[in-house]
């Protein structure tokens, strides 16, 4: 249990908090949303007493234990598992089977029980820092982004492993279908306030959208009532007759006070630049292998083809091939075997993580987008850059001192920035708020091209996937159906059978509700 009373918190002259108090009761899984800058890492930072609040109180009960997912890399011992054992609490430290139960959940083989930790890549490492935050056991465990570099296996592993958590837990994280399915309250950070409510992010920001109508409408209502006593009170003010009137006008103004407009907020808000193709088919690819060495296939003899308007999603654990069959489709990797025929008026909009690799450090926003396409007017340049959220002299920050969500809007920038009919998209979603996601699956929804898409987002795959190319059983394959068809027919390896015929389904329209929630919030201040 945590009470939080009148939390302030500035850095500079940027405010944070004012006034923030809220409740976390016994049981209670919370999804802590706002978008990026709002201050939801530092809370959780304040919470653990690593950043000081400016004032106000945050307490817990006498001996109640906060555990958190450690963002820092630092190993000490010269196993995954002796790592992770150390974790576990005093009396719990020969409970090594609990360390084995969650790695193998997080896609650690037995044979990785025993590796040196610092031999694994990035994403692992995180992984291992996730083990070990849950084997602590904590009262409260907060957990910032735990869904980063996790493929769709573990993160379904982590999903059912969360819903059973008995203690308290407050999660940050941009995957709004995960934080939906592992929360039972939403807290919300917004306009420097904080707000709870019991049930998901939709129900949040209905609240949200509903409270700040009522405030426009209710500052409108004041400001026109204000505007005809002023008419009233010039009117008569030069008049003795009625100069009492006017002056008890005046102090029924004074009274009134005055409600300020509310800043509209910015969003991501695009659209993607369609060439139509006379062809119905825009790839076909027959027989394709690909190997590093020449030797170990990658993946081998995968045949499909790519219409039109298509929508494929490429699907499985990480460190299988996904990626490297997109960046074979998008001619970065030349196949072993095989072949690729595009058609002529083939043209791809590639956003993969080496893309983002590729951008100039030196450069401004605006000269990467310039840079994409030689074509544009400054103005049309200064419009993309406005879209992803560059306006004015934001356009002109150096790449360098970007964010990883702020280099992902560059990149997706770059891309709308020259007609394309096939967008080939690498994980677009990581780093990105919750807001910026929901509006790019809206316009990948409206895109009039097709589309094939590496993600491990369920909810990405239920909204926009009508087909799969699925990394599993040691192969790849085309599964022709949604990934709910999927989940039916075939199902992830190692999950029960009850799970695998459970089919789930998701509202279509409610990534299109967010958004639209979102822009009538906008359009309500301009």
């Amino acid at each position: 249990m945590i009470i939080a009373s009148n939390l302030e918190k500035s850095f500079g002259p940027q405010t944070l908090f004012e006034d923030v108090s809220f409740l976390i009761n016994k049981g209670e899984r919370i999804g802590l949303v706002g978008k990026n800058g709002t201050g939801k890492s530092t809370l959780f930072k304040m919470i653990l007493g690593q950043e000081k609040q400016d004032s106000g109180i945050i307490s817990t009960p006498k001996g109640y234990r906060i555990g958190a997912l450690e963002q820092h890399i630092r190993f000490t011992k010269p196993t995954v598992l002796d790592e992770c054992i150390q974790a576990l609490p005093p009396e719990k430290q020969w409970d090594h089977y609990k360390a084995e139960i969650i790695l193998s959940g997080l896609g650690f083989s037995e044979q990785d029980f025993h590796k040196d930790p610092s031999t694994f890549s990035g994403g692992f490492q995180v992984r291992i820092n996730l083990c070990k935050a849950l084997l602590a056991d904590p009262n409260m465990l907060l957990l910032d982004e735990p869904t980063n570099y996790l493929d769709i296996i573990s993160l379904r592993w982590l999903r059912d492993y969360l819903n059973k958590w008995p203690g308290e837990m407050m999660l940050i994280t941009h995957d709004r279908d995960f934080m939906d399915k592992v929360s039972t309250h939403t807290l919300g950070l917004h306009r420097k306030q904080a707000r709870k409510v019991s049930g998901d992010t939709i129900k949040f920001y209905e609240m949200i959208i509903q409270e700040e109508e009522t405030y426009e409408q209710t500052r409108k209502n004041l400001e026109n009532k204000r505007k005809e006593m002023q008419a009233l009170v010039d009117r008569f003010r030069a008049k003795a007759s009625k100069a009492t009137m006017a002056q008890s006008r005046l102090k029924m103004m004074e009274k009134m006070g005055t409600m300020e407009k509310l800043d509209t907020e910015k969003n991501l808000g695009f659209r993607f630049n369609h060439l139509p193709c006379p062809g119905k088919m825009i790839m076909n690819i027959k027989g394709l292998s690909f190997s590093y060495d020449g030797k170990n296939d990658i993946f081998s003899n995968i045949s499909f083809s790519i219409g039109r308007r298509d929508r494929i999603g490429i699907i499985g654990a990480n460190g299988k091939g996904k990626s490297t069959l997109l960046n074979c489709l998008a001619e970065e990797l030349t196949p072993r075997s095989g072949s690729i025929m595009k058609h002529p008026s083939t043209r791809i909009g590639h956003f993969g993580q080496t893309n983002i690799d590729r951008l100039e450090p030196q450069n401004k926003v605006l000269d990467e987008i310039l840079r994409s396409n030689p074509n544009l007017s400054l103005q049309a340049a200064h419009s993309i850059c406005g879209a992803m959220m560059f306006e004015g002299d934001l356009s002109k920050k150096k790449v360098r001192v970007l964010s990883g969500g702020e280099r992902s809007r560059v990149l997706l920038g770059k891309i709308i920035s020259h007609p394309t009919n096939l967008l080939l998209l690498d994980e677009p979603t990581h780093h990105l708020d919750v807001e910026s996601i929901e509006a790019l699956i809206e316009e990948l929804n409206d895109y009039a091209g097709a589309l094939v898409i590496v993600t491990h987002s369920e909810l990405i795959l239920k909204t926009l996937a009508e087909n799969l190319i699925i990394f599993h059983q040691g192969r790849a394959e085309y599964f022709h159906g949604g990934y709910d068809d999927f989940l039916e027919k075939v199902g992830w390896e190692g999950e029960p059978t009850t799970q695998k015929k459970v089919k789930t389904k998701i509202n279509k329209k409610e990534a299109r509700k967010l958004r639209a929630l979102e822009r009538q919030k906008t359009q309500a201040y301009q």
